[in-house]
């Protein structure tokens, strides 16, 4: 029992100097926004049309960076850490609500001067980007990757939902952050892309590990447990949206079920569903051309 509380008294001063370690190797790429009292990191390239590009869970702007590249020819091309993530401030409890998420990010927007923009969200960034469409809905469109954006039976695997409790936020948090290995990030990596590989490099490419610091750890798995109520609440009011709705999503994804989340949506005469055979969570790395097409068709559709 000693020996148990030494580590946990151990885990702060290490997870904090490990964060610094993580901070070095990866520092933002992009510009700073101050967005009232909180800061959002943003990465603008290309030319062309806005297009903003929100990643899902325990993701910053990195992740995006490949679908980035493959637009910015003609598209400005706009990708956001969500508050909490990566390099943006987190908001607290407030900022478990999609809705303020997204209110956030169309502040941050604002000043950057988006216009009329295309909203594209992966995961749980597919429930920030219909905050987004729910709070401006004469938004361009909205294209949804692997997008969790409908309540569901249940609740979270028992280890997030132990995680994020006021036991699991005194011990398994600070444990992961202190002293997760590498091997282990990279099998959560896996499983995220399975039935696919991920690229080689990926994990360090994207700065995973990022997600590894105290903070975004655990605001990561606060939004992640409380999710469920606020799609509840938001799910009531997707009928009244107009604007076009472009889903992609493989139908071998084990993360975002296709069948709770986005087949679903198609009831929505708006809505167009690709849906992938055989493709797992990470579209917009493993079929990038099938997500660029409904950007595009997205794009046709809202004029």
């Amino acid at each position: 029992m000693a020996a148990s509380l030494l580590l946990l008294a151990a885990c702060g001063p290490l997870a904090d100097s490990r964060a610094k370690r993580i901070e070095a190797r990866n520092p933002p790429e992009g510009r700073m926004v101050r967005v009232a009292e909180a800061v959002i990191h943003a990465e603008v390239q290309g030319s062309g049309p806005d297009l903003v590009l929100i990643h899902g869970a325990s993701g910053n702007t990195r992740d995006m960076a490949a679908l980035a590249d493959a637009l910015q020819d003609r598209y400005r091309v706009i990708s956001f850490d969500r508050p909490g993530q990566g390099y943006s401030s987190d908001l607290g409890a407030k900022g478990n609500s999609p809705m303020v998420q997204a209110d956030y990010l169309r502040a941050a927007a604002r000043q950057l001067g988006v216009h009329d923009p295309i909203v594209l969200g992966h995961s749980y960034g597919g429930a920030v980007a219909m905050a987004w469409a729910l709070i401006e809905p004469d938004t361009h469109g909205v294209v949804l990757v692997s997008g969790a954006v409908l309540p569901w039976e249940g609740g979270l695997d028992g280890v997030y939902g132990l995680a994020a409790t006021p036991l699991g936020e005194a011990t398994l948090e600070p444990l992961a952050s202190a002293f997760l290995p590498d091997w282990a990030l990279d099998r959560i990596v896996r499983t995220l892309f399975a039935p696919q590989d991920p690229p080689d490099g990926y994990a360090e490419a994207i700065a995973a590990d990022l997600a590894l610091r105290p903070l975004p750890l655990r605001t990561n798995l606060r939004q992640l447990t409380r999710l469920k109520p606020h799609l509840a609440l938001m799910a009531k009011h997707y009928r009244a949206l107009t604007l076009p709705i472009e889903i992609v999503h493989g139908s071998a994804d084990q993360t975002v079920s296709p069948r709770i989340q986005s087949l679903p949506m198609t009831q929505l005469p708006n809505v167009h569903l690709t849906l992938l055979p055989g493709v797992g969570h990470m579209a917009h790395h493993v079929a990038t051309a099938d997500v660029v097409a409904a950007i595009d068709r997205a794009s046709a559709r809202g004029r």
